[in-house]
């Protein structure tokens, strides 16, 4: 589920603080022997004693995580390495450098601070951050780069600028109104963005204009509608062609959808908000696909087929200059990847995609990319597994097999005719990045980086090198240049674990995790879990702070480095714990399948497994466990709470989904199917109808503006639980929405846990 998120905790994981006195040192060659030898948690630089880790000390800047570019991205010739890096003074500002390889030296390309104006957003933009899970930044967060190389393009503060290699930094708007969306077109010769609901394109250093109407309120050009934002992870609207010939422009009618109005109950005041948002069973916006010449003219629509009730996932051009539409019925079960003609919007069927297995779903992939021959490299479940495809005009390869999971497609070296992915195919709990060569499907791939870290991958987009980041539980992120065999040519980021690093002084009570496997409550399938203890003392029980998510989507349990949050969990007494059980991702379809239209199921029983087995343990008190979790796992917490009273000492429920009717169609009825045609199964997943029988200590936190798990979800179950005379505990946050975070909300927020368990006895030993 992309909406809800596990931001709590991610938040923690996020992007860190930069120390830009060092950047030079940070950046030096080295041999391939010196990243084995990158210490983590080494004892000889440990503290013997060290302050203790506060929450207050955790949200503080700099992040203990260490540095760690955000958003990194090699230019397309792959000379050069730009990314974001945020201020020493200012934690959530982020200004654009770049590094050039051959010169070994970095620059700031864009001065943030300098540069803009300051002003405030619009309410379309504000939107979009929350959207991208952006909008507590502030400064550059996001920028492109021209498809030559020669410059990038960079929105400041609601306007646009194209930062030369040079230094020279050309605005392309001035306006009180924002540019959403902005794009240059293939050759560079144009700049387009959405403006007022309409598209609008411009030559780079000229005036822009509008090449879409202007249709009221309702009618949006170029913008992704909602879903396809919160749910379907895309974000744009309109798709430039092959030597800016044409555009494919997303018209979207929003009149069918509903209106819920939204109270963003802040600390001053309220504002009321009349949102289009379509809930599951209701109606969606009516989506259209236009093609047209950059200046509006020779427009024709795209036939996207008879019925309107789908939704556009994603739009491609091909190598043969024809757009190629992914269209998803209504049910997510089928997918047509239409071929279309630009020059009359004629379309045909290339191929379909079906879901997997009976009772499932297609999970949207952006891994696949077609290759100059014609061929495509393809995603897709089908046998199982998500797993890598070659589609040509002899029919389907199959270049990937095996019982574990391809994560991500990297990028392809069409010239040497190798790709490059991300998998778990040496462990689940760990990422890796392999090569395969493309005229031996099948073969086994090649393992390119190191075990015992969990890594992701971007590469240039000729497939030349790699950029990969890497973590342990015991070394935060690390980020380097690779050449295709995997071999380490330059730090981007070391983040060594030495004595300046910001974690340093807590290097003493860092404790290591461990990990294992039990049975579901079905007693075959195996769940991984993972465990951080705090030092024991012989004979003594401790509590345990149960961490869950449970919901389709994350995989909460890696090897990877999760930040100082749970450390400062673990230093106040408690035994950290989570598990992933059947509905979660990257174990394939099997493993997630349960989850169809039975939400709040499976997930229970297996969670139960867990506090079963953390019962056995001799350590753990088996009357002090507490649960947590936020967004689905919220949710979660209710349904545990009200299925097993007892069992848990407590629960704490963060911005929980109660009834899912209140929830978005595109994620809700993917895996519940619509509430018009199988009521049953929302009334059984609901945490309303149970309410009354939670008896165990709760705690309900929910943000008073979010707009995406919306605050009537939690006053529904709060009124639920009054009418029953349930006793429960609120912390409302005005002003916040689905991210409750800051440098000082944040702790605020722990320290409401904690104040929270520690009122109701689950405490560590004396």
């Amino acid at each position: 589920m992309h909406s809800l998120t596990i931001f709590v905790i991610a938040s923690n994981r996020q992007f860190a603080r930069n120390d830009e006195v060092k950047i030079g040192m940070r950046f030096l060659l080295f041999a391939a022997a010196a990243l084995v030898a990158t210490p983590a948690i080494a004892q000889d630089e440990a503290v013997s004693e060290g302050p203790d880790l506060t929450f207050e000390r955790v949200f503080a800047s700099p992040s203990l995580d260490g540095p760690s570019p955000r958003q990194a991205k090699l230019s397309p010739d792959g000379r050069y390495l730009t990314l974001l890096r945020n201020r020493e003074d200012e934690r959530e500002r982020y200004d654009l450098w770049a590094y050039d390889r051959e010169s070994r030296e970095w620059t700031m390309l864009v001065d943030s601070e300098m540069l803009g104006s300051g002003r405030e957003l619009s309410e379309d933009e504000k939107m979009q951050r929350e959207r991208a899970r952006v909008g507590d930044l502030k400064g550059i967060i996001s920028y492109s780069w021209n498809t030559d190389g020669s410059g990038v393009l960079v929105p400041l503060d609601g306007d646009l600028y194209l930062a030369r290699l040079d230094g020279e930094i050309v605005r392309l708007t001035d306006t009180e109104e924002t540019e959403l969306n902005p794009k240059l077109s293939e050759t560079g010769k144009f700049v387009s963005f959405v403006r007022d609901r309409q598209l609008w394109v411009g030559e780079v250093g000229g005036e822009a204009s509008p090449i879409t109407p202007k249709e009221g309120e309702l009618i949006r050009w170029g913008e992704a509608e909602f879903v396809a934002q919160e749910e379907m992870s895309r974000m744009d609207g309109y798709w430039w062609g092959p030597q800016d010939r044409r555009i494919a422009v997303q018209r979207t009618d929003e009149s069918p959808v509903g209106v819920v109005t939204r109270a963003a109950i802040g600390a001053t005041g309220t504002r009321v908000f009349d949102q289009r948002y379509p809930v599951a069973g209701s109606d969606n916006a009516v989506v259209e696909l236009f093609v047209m010449d950059p200046n509006g003219g020779n427009r024709v629509k795209a036939d996207l087929g008879e019925e309107t009730d789908i939704y556009l996932a994603r739009v491609d051009w091909g190598p043969d200059d024809n757009l190629y539409v992914q269209r998803q019925n209504r049910e997510q079960t089928v997918m047509d990847v239409l071929k279309v003609d630009p020059a009359t919007g004629a379309s045909e069927i290339a191929f379909t995609e079906r879901a997997a297995m009976d009772d499932y779903w297609i999970n949207l992939s952006d891994d696949y990319r077609w290759l100059e021959d014609g061929s495509l490299l393809w995603w897709s479940e089908r046998d199982g597994f998500g797993h890598l495809y070659r589609r040509t005009a002899d029919g389907w390869q199959q270049l990937t097999r095996g019982d574990w999971v391809v994560t991500k497609l990297v990028g392809l070296d069409e010239e040497k005719g190798t790709v490059f992915f991300t998998a778990t195919k040496d462990d689940p709990l760990e990422q890796h990045v392999y090569s395969l060569d493309l005229e031996q499907p099948g073969s086994e791939p090649a393992r390119l980086t190191e075990r015992g870290f969990v890594h992701s991958a971007t590469m240039d987009k000729d497939g030349k090198t790699l950029l990969i980041t890497r973590s342990s539980h015991d070394q935060p992120s690390q980020t380097y240049l690779a050449d295709q065999a995997g071999e380490p040519l330059a730090w981007v980021e070391q983040n060594a674990l030495d004595s300046e690093h910001p974690y340093a002084p807590y290097l003493a009570s860092h404790r290591p995790a461990q990990f294992g496997t039990i049975k579901a409550a079905d007693g075959e399938t195996d769940l991984y879990w993972k465990m951080v203890t705090p030092e024991q003392e012989a004979g003594k029980r401790y509590p345990v702070f149960y961490y869950h998510y449970s919901g389709p989507g994350p995989q909460i349990v890696t090897r990877g480095w999760d930040g100082a949050l749970q450390q400062a969990v673990v230093d106040a007494g408690y035994i950290w714990f989570e598990l992933d059980n059947r509905g979660s991702a990257n174990r394939g379809v099997a493993f997630e399948q349960p989850l169809y239209r039975a939400m709040g199921g499976v997930e229970v029983d297996d969670q139960r497994e867990g506090a079963k087995y953390l019962q056995t343990l001799d350590f753990v008190d088996p009357d002090k466990i507490a649960l947590y979790g936020w967004s689905y796992g919220g949710y979660m917490t209710l349904k545990q709470l009200q299925a097993d009273p007892g069992l848990y000492a407590a629960g704490i429920s963060g911005a929980p989904v109660t009834k899912w009717e209140l929830y978005d169609t595109h994620y809700t009825e993917r895996y519940m199917g619509d509430p018009r045609e199988v009521p049953e199964a929302y009334e059984a997943a609901s945490a309303i109808p149970d309410a009354g029988k939670i008896s165990d200590p709760l705690l309900i936190v929910h943000g008073m503006a979010d707009d995406n798990v919306v605050f009537e979800n939690a006053t529904e179950i709060i009124s639920v639980l009054q009418e029953a005379n349930v006793p429960f505990e609120m912390m409302l946050y005005p002003g916040y929405t689905h991210r409750v975070s800051g440098e000082q909300i944040s702790p605020h927020l722990w320290n409401t846990y904690m104040r929270f368990l520690r009122a109701h006895g689950v405490t560590p030993p004396e």
